[in-house]
């Protein structure tokens, strides 16, 4: 499972905003795994069923990382495409001259 790697990492939100990137199968079935239990749905089922899939190759790798996008938008936890901006800029008055 170590070696079927996706062709595009899928990114989703994770904790407090933080990033992850899911590169692989394996990646794969240690996020679902760990889902919380109370949130698994339809969508995450079709998900580690794809997974499971996968590995012997019933399904694509492919087939496989749509599933968990599918999932990860449902669940919205699908990383933004474009990553968001946090700007510091200069101002006249304030505290050390900044503002976030």
């Amino acid at each position: 499972m170590h070696d079927k790697l996706f062709h595009t990492p899928v990114s989703l939100t994770v904790g407090l905003g933080f990033k992850r990137e899911i590169t692989s199968l394996a990646e794969m079935h240690d996020f679902l795994t760990n889902w919380t239990t109370s949130r698994r749905g339809p969508l995450y089922r079709n998900a580690v069923k794809a997974c499971d899939l996968a590995v012997p190759g019933y399904v694509t790798i492919e087939q496989a990382r749509r599933a968990l996008i599918e999932f990860a938008q449902a669940a919205g936890i699908l990383w933004p495409e474009l990553e968001p901006v946090v700007g510091v800029h200069a101002v006249a008055r304030g505290h050390g001259g900044y503002a976030a």
